[in-house]
């Protein structure tokens, strides 16, 4: 609790959020801490809280290092899908979505109770992730469901395996709203299964000042653009105000 949250980075406490505003039920049963940039404008504004050495000798170190190189395998993933949307390799560099970005790791523990009440609970309730990619590891404790067709009702929820040594893979809100729903975002959401789970997630959302608008390859006369632009910073802020509001 030294370390709560400040500017979204530090300590988050169990049933501090509700990814699915909707749900009338407690806050998520999860506890987490978040990490981000390291350098550049946006560290100089949101400074990261690191426990003591004398606490956690060598894990700030260890942290920074996982950062680094996760960052790196995220931007040679929006590479590839630039590629894969017939643009250029650099397309997400040249417009300004890479320069400075808001990336960020978040360390999860849940508890993993079955809690018996009329009120479903959830580990994380149902919700996209709001940037471009989300990379995440998990410790191969089953919970993690994704639903394929967000649209359909009622959504039809299936497991995610864990792949030891793999990355499980999230289109985030922005790149469904650069794509005019091309790519879509991935609703899942974390049951509790009677067991702790723990798994490390990486976010990378785009630089604040960065416009998300459709991309001209992406729609036309008869599929016009669905999400108007938007700075990606005015976007991310709406969305964890949300969260934390109805928490």
């Amino acid at each position: 609790m030294a370390l709560l949250r400040r500017d979204l980075l530090g300590y988050t406490p169990l049933y501090a959020e509700k990814l699915d505003p909707s749900l009338s039920s407690i806050g998520d049963s999860k506890e987490s801490f978040y990490f981000g940039s390291l350098e550049g404008v946006i560290a100089q504004r949101y400074p990261n809280q690191w426990p003591s050495e004398g606490i956690l000798p060598s894990w700030r170190q260890t942290m920074e290092t996982y950062y680094k190189n996760v960052l790196s395998v995220g931007r040679k993933l929006l590479g590839l899908i630039a590629l894969a949307l017939d643009l250029d390799e650099d397309f997400f560099e040249k417009v300004g979505a890479l320069n400075d970005p808001t990336a960020v790791v978040r360390l999860l523990r849940y508890p993993g109770e079955v809690i018996s009440s009329d009120v479903e609970t959830y580990g994380a309730s149902a919700h996209s992730d709001y940037g471009m990619v989300t990379l995440l590891l998990t410790d191969g404790v089953p919970g993690l469901q994704v639903c394929r067709d967000k649209s359909k009702q009622p959504h039809i929820w299936e497991d995610v395996p864990g792949i030891k040594g793999a990355f499980i893979v999230n289109i985030g809100d922005m790149m469904e709203r650069w794509t005019n729903g091309l790519f879509r975002s991935t609703l899942h959401r974390v049951m509790p299964v009677g067991k702790e789970r723990y798994s490390v997630v990486f976010f990378l959302d785009p630089n604040p000042d960065c416009n998300v608008k459709c991309l001209e390859s992406c729609c036309s006369e008869t599929c016009p653009p669905r999400f108007p632009p938007i700075l990606a910073g005015d976007y991310i802020k709406e969305r964890f105000r949300l969260t934390y509001a109805t928490s």
